[in-house]
């Protein structure tokens, strides 16, 4: 960008930056000014600073406990940790001074305090020089360094990123950005906002999380911003895996399975605490090391349905996959505890002769402590006879595992009874009148006035609205009833699917990210294709335009997975089925064509839609079988298909 400084001297400034994939805790900035019409002094100050505090917290806490602050002539160590989990991290920088690009043994004003640290750089730059700092900083951190040795390994990366230079570990980033890119790039043809909306969606994806570290998982808004604290929710198991599966080598989607298994014990703790007993687990809503981190009762000890979401991911993995071998290894250990909590939080109905599930609240959390959520009763179900069947085919193909994993959590027979009771007996609200499942006991007591009724000026009803207004309301904040119907399609009709969208969409005021992408693959499922391409444009540019007037608070990063779901699930008709990759390929009238890639089973499949027709091309090592309109097609590696 070009500016006018106060004393009229016009100025360039250039700024590159970026994350490094090769060094992963190394990032690196180039900050250059050049003046146009004078020379003029110019100060170029990098910095270090301990002494924040979290923008999203309720009373302005202070989480860092600064330990040392050390300079160099050239390098900046600020040691510390947080002062809840005793985690400890070195942030580092050094900066470099290049005049037209030639590196000038310039000396800073080092000011360094009890928390920060400053270089200031001065010098008198002539009109058309290029005058730059070269900044390395990033942290160690003792979750992958002894914490008496972060100081030493900071200085190892540093020496490190300066024998490479900027230059050079600018060429390595863009190596490793164009692999991603070749196989996770989406292109559209003849929408520019479409493309641009995609392509922002899958470089935030690929920034926050590349997969190769079990301990870590996804946050709602990433790096991008302090809301939720980099915790992780549920979103990760019910959004993000499938993207990672079809774009990254499997072992990534099974790290975010391992996530969790790591934090079971933290999970059954966690469910202890509310009363549960037996090895019951109840995963965290919010979490940074297996620990609840919400504080809100109503989401907290309520919001269960997320335990569903994880037991949901480890079978969306097996079947994607094709790899049962997580269930017996770790995968089985979260299914039975996960079924424990669920037949234990069920309570049986004298009046209804079922089990119910009582004070909960659903996806949509416009709605709270209601009872009988029919997508928390009907994932409980559903969680509770895969785990069954899970233990059936372990105990057939897998006899060791089975001994091993019934011994150390002592299951028994007469246990799994009382799951399969439960099961088999869990009453779901229904309207005879409306002839849909309802979102739970007594949703249609509300005054049934659709989003179409509300005044512009009302939304985001968060935003204007009082808790109880919104409480005593009938709208929805996201797919509730209908992300059962997403996750469980096969389930149901396409005839069910229309009724429950029709009735429900209209109350649907989409003001969480997570809401658009469910809706906009249901649409195109429907056929309702002007639908699903405006629900696709909103999950798309949800951040870029800013839909829900709250990208100050950051991005929101795990529904971004949602729109590549919108465009391979919803317009290019993605499923697994009877263990076999399908389409139903459908185009956007206002697209001209488009193209993706998926990673099925360690073999790269390229599908290009177009108007008339849906080319398939295999970049593998055997033959494909695949569905295509209900109609079967082999396709051979290296040869073009036409449908």
């Amino acid at each position: 960008f070009e500016a006018v400084l106060q004393n009229n001297v016009e100025v360039k400034v250039n700024v590159l930056r970026f994350l490094s994939l090769e060094m992963e805790e190394l990032g690196a900035i180039k900050y250059e000014v050049t003046p146009l019409n004078e020379d003029a002094k110019i100060g170029l100050v990098p910095y270090l600073d301990g002494d924040i505090k979290n923008e999203d917290t309720n009373w302005d806490d202070q989480f860092w406990e600064t330990l040392d602050v050390s300079t160099t002539e050239q390098d900046g160590f600020i040691q510390s940790r947080t002062m809840k989990t005793n985690f400890h991290v070195c942030t580092f920088m050094r900066s470099n001074v290049y005049l037209d690009n030639v590196q000038k043994p310039i000396r800073p004003i080092v000011k360094s305090t009890s928390a920060k640290i400053e270089f200031d750089y001065n010098t008198t730059v002539k009109k058309g020089q290029k005058f730059a700092v070269c900044k390395y900083g990033g942290y160690t951190v003792d979750r992958n360094h002894d914490k008496n040795g972060l100081r030493l390994a900071a200085e190892k990366a540093l020496e490190k990123a300066s024998e490479l230079g900027f230059d050079q570990l600018l060429s390595m980033q863009k190596r490793s950005w164009e692999k991603i890119w070749d196989m996770a790039d989406i292109t559209i043809k003849g929408d520019e906002k479409g493309q641009q909306g995609i392509r922002f969606n899958i470089f935030q994806l690929n920034q926050t999380y590349l997969g190769t570290d079990a301990r870590l998982n996804i946050g709602p808004k990433g790096f991008t911003g302090e809301k939720y604290g980099g915790s992780t929710y549920w979103d990760t198991e019910a959004y993000c895996i499938p993207f990672y599966m079809a774009t990254k080598d499997q072992e990534v989607a099974r790290n975010l399975l391992e996530y969790r298994y790591n934090h079971l014990e933290k999970a059954i703790e966690n469910a202890e605490k509310l009363g549960f007993s037996n090895g019951a687990a109840l995963y965290p809503m919010v979490t940074m090391n297996g620990e609840e981190c919400h504080n809100e009762w109503e989401i907290t000890f309520e919001e269960i349905h997320r335990n569903g979401a994880i037991a949901f991911a480890i079978f969306n993995y097996y079947r994607f996959t094709n790899d049962f071998s997580y269930i017996p290894e770790k995968g089985l250990e979260v299914l039975i505890a996960i079924s424990r909590f669920w037949q234990q939080r069920a309570t049986y109905s004298t009046l209804k002769n079922k089990y119910v599930i009582l004070g909960v609240t659903g996806p949509n959390e416009y709605e709270n402590n209601v009872n009988n959520n029919w997508y928390t009763n009907y994932i409980a179900k559903w969680c509770i006879q895969f785990t069954l069947d899970c233990i059936e085919r372990i105990k057939n193909e897998f006899d060791s595992d089975h001994t091993r994993i019934l011994n150390k959590v002592k299951l028994s027979a007469v246990e799994m009874d009382k799951w399969k009771e439960v099961a088999d007996n869990l009453y779901f609200p229904y309207s005879e009148e409306h002839n849909v499942y309802l979102q739970q006991d007594g949703f249609l007591d509300k005054e049934q006035i659709t989003v179409s009724d509300l005044p512009k000026s009302q939304r985001p009803i968060n935003q204007f609205w009082s808790w109880d207004r919104i409480l005593r309301s009938p709208y929805i904040k996201q797919a509730d009833v209908l992300q059962g119907f997403y996750f469980f399609e096969d389930h149901f009709s396409q005839e069910e699917l229309k009724r429950h969208f029709d009735f429900y969409e209209p109350f649907t005021v989409h003001e969480s990210s997570l809401s658009p992408c469910v809706h906009s693959v249901q649409a195109a499922k429907l056929g309702q294709m002007e639908q699903a391409y405006q629900f696709y444009l909103r999950t798309s540019r949800l951040d870029l335009d800013d839909y829900n007037k709250e990208v100050h608070e950051g991005l929101h990063i795990t529904s971004m997975a949602g729109t590549w779901m919108s465009i391979v699930e919803g317009f290019g008709g993605m499923r697994i089925k009877n263990n076999m990759l399908c389409f139903k390929p459908q185009i956007p009238k206002e697209w001209n064509a488009y193209s993706f890639k998926i990673n099925f089973r360690g073999q790269i499949l390229k599908v290009n839609v177009t108007k008339h027709e849906t080319n398939f091309e295999l970049d593998g090592h055997k033959d494909l079988q695949i569905l295509v309109n209900d109609k079967l097609i082999t396709i051979t590696p290296n040869n073009l298909i036409t449908v």
